[in-house]
This record gives structure tokens, sequence and C-alpha cells, in this order.
């Protein structure tokens, strides 16, 4: 049985982005980057939403060869380009891939929960979600989560868009917390107990 964790950078006064969908707002800094390239090493499918699958795969690919890059995130963009992905879009078409076609698999909506708890009862690694704000809230709701890492910033948006949406509700067991040298970024990894409540 595999794990699906879902790992987000939010403010401290709780939006997923800033106003006008601004996600340069949150505090991206080395401490994120490290900690996303760890949760890659474990991982071996990357789930995501077309949103975020047309931002990653329109920024990540260059990156490791980019020498103004840091060594996480040059780590980062080779794991991006060789993990598989599950796109879950009802618009995103094999084309619109680019340099991610050969290791991106497309399902629309509807199939989501089914595709998603198979690859939970298979072997392998962690299914990872990055961003993908409205997939994973439907996870979560549907009880396919089993564990939200939240990458708390120093930071106060102000306006934003909300990292939860009124209605998500449920039970959650802090399992570990985390602090980074030169970072105000805090860690805070929670088991997901009793989901409810909806999207």
């Amino acid at each position: 049985m595999r794990n699906l964790i879902v790992t987000n950078i939010i403010s401290l006064d709780g939006f997923y982005e800033g106003p006008g969908g601004n996600v340069m707002a949150l505090p991206m800094d080395h401490a994120f980057d490290a900690y996303n390239a760890e949760r890659l090493r474990a991982a071996d499918t990357l789930l995501l939403g077309a949103g975020t699958f047309r931002l990653f795969s329109g920024f990540w690919p260059a990156v490791a060869e980019n020498p103004a890059a840091s060594p996480d995130q040059q780590e980062i963009s080779r794991r991006d380009n060789a993990i598989d992905k599950l796109v879950v879009s009802d618009s995103l078409t094999p084309e619109e891939a680019g340099a991610w076609r050969d290791t991106s698999r497309i399902i629309p909506r509807a199939g989501a929960h089914a595709a998603v708890a198979e690859l939970k009862r298979g072997q392998g690694g962690d299914i990872l979600v990055f961003g993908s704000r409205t997939l994973w809230h439907d996870l979560v709701v549907a009880g396919l989560v089993d564990e939200l890492h939240l990458v708390v910033g120093p930071t106060l948006l102000g306006a934003g868009t909300p990292a939860f949406p009124a209605g998500l509700a449920g039970s959650l067991e802090l399992i570990e917390t985390r602090t980074f040298d030169g970072s105000g970024n805090v860690v805070l990894r929670y088991a997901i107990l009793q989901p409810h409540g909806a999207v």
C-alpha cells in the first residue's frame, strides 16, 4: 500500500497564493526547495491537476541544465522530468505535455478516485501532490490522502486564495514539525484521520 502525500506552501494567515493567483508572494526559499527535493526522493508518482501541470511543465524541464539554479532546484528538475506523472484533467491534451509527454498520463476527473485508489493499492514509493489545490481537496474528501505536509511561511498576505475552502473539515494528527537553518519556513506534517465535508 502506497501513501498519498500532499505538500504545499502557505502563508501564516492561511493563503495558498496571493492576490491575482500570485504564488511568488510565498517564501519559496532554499528550505522549501530542499524539502521538495526530499519528498521527490521518496516518491515514484507525481499527481497533478491541469493548472499546476501546465505551470510546472513550462518551468521545470530546463532547470536541471541551468547553472544559475541551486543544486536542490536542479535535482527537483531532474526528478520531475523522470518521474511518472498522473494528471487529472478534462481539458489538458497530450500535446500540451511538452517535454513531459512520455512520462505523463492524463485521466478525466470522473475517473480520478478509481485511478488514485488503484495506484495506492500498488507497490512503490509515495504518490506526491504539489500545488493542485482543487484536486487535493477532492481527494481529501474522498479519503484518499494519507498525509498533508504544510510549509508555513513567515509572511502575511492579507488576501488571496485560501488554502482550505469553506466546508472542508476533518481530524488531523501532527506527526512531525521541522525548522531549517537560515529560513523562517516551518514544516507541519499531519496524518489525515477522519476527513469529511464537501469541496
